[in-house]
């Protein structure tokens, strides 16, 4: 029906600006993490605890943010943890220590998680009303916005102090939240709309639905897992990879946060053709193929002796990632609805809690270069899990 199609591509579209918010907020705040650890006067190891925040934040909110969708709608939820989200990236300038660091990036990871299990659910949703692999899309909408976010902080970062800088993205967040919020805000969350009033009941008694059976959960946990080693890497480059150009290459803080936009735009590129792989190689081999990507490519970018060569390895390694996180994260929420999202995001992002103390860690005891290459391993891991579970997991 016209109005029925009308009210899916407004919804389209208003996810897809959330999506690309998340990515510009959290690029604008990874380019100026050197100037925040230079503020702080943390070492290593300490900016790799104070960054364990985000995280942290992000892991413990994810586990609730599923039975708040359930209880509340994904609509909701998602323009409230926008608000937040937004409100919390100002605060990071305004600290001087690495405790209180840890402490503001808390709020702000919690923020984090919750807008993503929130338009990551709706979206499911919507893949599911569609009938297309349309995932990666809006998951390209995000990596979009992470490169316009980290373009956009490198042209800033020698004239605009870290807290003008953020405090702009408060600013611009917030008016892009005010449009989008009030289109999501009026068009009807798909899932409801297709339960019983039996099911209804049930999922309000048990504030998350039906309980999945053991088959379900274990899969959802695979692709959880394959989640997690994707998002360490994702987690990797933002944290650690301005910094690994800016220390160990001699880059300008400029060219520095250009490497985080050349990740983003290779995502960006790989994500916009991820409906059409999808279609045409099935998700086990686009997982193979890009895990496989993804492992030449940090290791390039790691151990590369110059700039140019490492910033095209970040490059390869963002066209390796593009689609693994997306897929993981869609079959999980077809199979457990908001909860097999919650689940598998909630391992995924464990990558990003184990990455930023672990790649800070390795990086004292032997060199940051070294620690990246962690980001390789964890991608073979990926296409190995992908590879044995093959047969288990839904059909392409």
């Amino acid at each position: 029906m016209p109005g029925r199609r009308d009210d899916l591509t407004r919804l389209r579209a208003a996810l897809t600006a959330f999506f690309a918010l998340d990515g510009f907020v959290f690029a604008g705040w990874v380019v100026r993490i050197p100037a925040i650890k230079e503020q702080t006067g943390a070492s290593a190891s300490a900016l790799g605890l104070a960054l364990l925040g985000v995280s942290a934040g992000a892991v413990v909110t994810m586990t609730l943010t599923g039975r708040l969708v359930r209880r509340y709608d994904s609509h909701r939820v998602t323009v409230a943890c926008a608000v937040l989200l937004c409100l919390s990236i100002a605060l990071p300038p305004l600290t001087h220590s690495a405790l209180a660091l840890g402490a503001v990036l808390l709020v702000f990871g919690s923020a984090y998680g919750g807008i993503n299990v929130a338009f990551n659910s709706a979206a499911v949703d919507l893949v599911a009303e569609l009938r297309r692999p349309i995932m990666p899309s809006f998951h390209a909408a995000f990596s979009l916005g992470g490169m316009v976010g980290a373009g956009l902080g490198g042209l800033v970062a020698g004239s605009l102090s870290p807290t003008r800088h953020l405090l702009a993205l408060t600013v611009t967040g917030l008016l892009v939240t005010l449009v989008a919020g009030r289109v999501l805000l009026r068009i009807e969350p798909l899932a409801p709309a297709e339960r019983t009033a039996e099911e209804e009941g049930a999922a309000e008694k048990e504030g998350a639905g039906r309980r999945p059976d053991r088959r379900t959960r274990r899969l959802v946990v695979t692709f959880g897992l394959i989640a997690l080693c994707t998002a360490y890497g994702e987690g990797a480059m933002a944290d650690w990879g301005a910094l690994h150009l800016e220390q160990d290459l001699d880059a300008s803080p400029g060219l520095a946060a250009a490497g985080y936009s050349c990740f983003a735009l290779a995502m960006t590129v790989g994500r916009l053709t991820g409906t059409t792989l999808l279609e045409r190689l099935g998700r086990t081999a686009t997982v193979v193929a890009g895990g496989t990507t993804a492992v030449a490519g940090m290791l390039t970018g790691a151990l590369a002796p110059s700039v140019w060569a490492a910033l095209f390895g970040f490059a390869i390694t963002g066209l390796g990632l593009a689609n693994i996180f997306p897929v993981a994260i869609e079959r999980a929420g077809a199979l457990g609805g908001p909860s097999g999202v919650a689940t598998a995001s909630t391992l995924g992002y464990g990558g990003m809690l184990l990455g930023p103390p672990a790649i800070g860690f390795m990086a004292d005891w032997f060199s940051l270069p070294a620690a990246l290459t962690s980001v390789a391993f964890l991608a073979a891991v990926a296409v190995l899990v992908a590879v044995a579970t093959r047969r288990a997991t839904v059909p392409a």
